[in-house]
């Protein structure tokens, strides 16, 4: 998968889970940016992303993401590895 499919794939969890068809992700994308990216739709957001990719995130790799880009990398380096 490259950046861009997965970026794809977040935009439409994002857009699920925030019921918003608007929000308009880039790698640089972080929880300031989206007013309700509160700690429960965090929640949510990793368990859609871990489901969507079928992953799993340690504790401190999702302590390590700061932004949609980070997100996308994790996301990239799990997957070839299952």
């Amino acid at each position: 998968m490259n950046d861009d499919e997965v970026l794809k794939e977040l935009t439409e969890i994002f857009h699920q889970i925030f019921d918003d068809d608007t929000i308009v992700l880039s790698r640089q994308t972080t929880a300031h940016d989206i007013a309700e990216w509160d700690s429960f739709n965090h929640i949510n957001i990793i368990i859609a992303i871990e489901i969507r990719f079928k992953i799993k995130f340690q504790i401190a790799e999702i302590e390590s993401l700061r932004n949609i880009g980070d997100a996308i990398d994790l996301i990239q380096k799990k997957y070839k590895a299952s």
